[in-house]
């Protein structure tokens, strides 16, 4: 079963989240038939939005990432909340890359340069929208320089993504750590070298480590102390009637053109895949809501 939890270490100064993540992001790989880099690209920001959702408060929050670089992906989209929900895609699902050097599936040259924004819907009157430049493209990287440059709170992220031969996710899973303001220089040093020391996520998940095991491992000599388990899960929260709102919003002229065509029209949810269709009829009664 997927969760996360989420701890503290040295008295406070060091806070941390751990995730396994390989039904949430197979249930993903399913919704979208994504090639192997497109799914470990989506895994992994997946895991990082659930983590990050986590670090909202409210019931409603919301957190979109957007990573939107000039490779062959196009884009991927993630929403969470903060209960552990996590959804996305990626806008061209089905490419094929070659390994990089190091034999692993090359996210970073399937996303390329661009940007990552962050956008958190705290029920404020406007969301607040933070964003950076693509370090590496290999999303725990850009995620690391995101928390430094935007939010001013030095962490670390790990993220990694497992694809077995036949296409399905084997492991995804990582963690977020982050330093508190004024964290003394030495735990800093002594995190920094534990970091460089241990083996990368999907290494330590394959292994069996749960993310409780991965935390002791990293911070076990910090006073790691676990705060809250929770559960983790890819959900989609489209209905017929939220995409009739959206296609009420699009206004009357767009409304008009698609009624006078006379078919049903099929709208697709970006997120799951799922199709709605909307007969002429609909669209008529639609078209008396519409404000412009």
């Amino acid at each position: 079963m997927d969760y996360m939890i989420r701890a503290t270490a040295a008295d406070h100064q060091i806070r941390a989240f751990a995730a396994t993540t390989r039904e949430m992001v197979e249930a993903a790989r399913a919704a979208h038939d994504t090639s192997p880099v497109a799914t470990a690209a989506l895994g992994r920001l997946l895991t990082g939005g659930v983590m990050m959702g986590a670090m909202m408060k409210g019931e409603k929050d919301l957190l979109t990432l957007q990573v939107k670089g000039d490779g062959p992906l196009g884009g991927v989209v993630v929403t969470a909340d903060s209960q552990g929900h996590g959804k996305g895609y990626v806008n061209h699902p089905h490419v094929l890359l070659h390994a990089n050097e190091k034999g692993k599936l090359d996210v970073g040259g399937a996303v390329g340069r661009g940007t990552l924004q962050v956008i958190k819907d705290l029920g404020m009157k406007e969301p607040y929208v933070g964003s950076c430049e693509l370090q590496t493209g290999e999303i725990g990287d850009d995620l690391t320089y995101y928390f430094a440059v935007s939010e001013q709170a030095p962490s670390s992220v790990g993220l990694g993504v497992l694809v077995e031969k036949d296409n399905t996710v084997r492991q995804a899973g990582g963690f977020i750590l982050q330093l508190m303001p004024f964290t003394p220089e030495e735990i800093v040093d002594q995190l920094e070298n534990k970091l460089k020391q241990v083996d990368s996520v999907t290494a330590m998940l394959d292994e069996g480590k749960t993310p409780e095991q991965i935390l002791e491992l990293l911070l076990g000599e910090f006073g790691l102390v676990i705060n809250e388990k929770l559960p983790v899960a890819y959900r989609c929260d489209c209905s017929k009637e939220r995409v009739e709102k959206a296609l009420i919003s699009i206004g009357k002229k767009d409304l008009k053109e698609m009624i006078s065509d006379g078919q049903p029209i099929q709208v697709n949810c970006h997120f799951c895949g799922k199709n709605y269709e909307f007969t002429v009829e609909e669209l008529k009664r639609m078209l008396e809501k519409a404000v412009r």
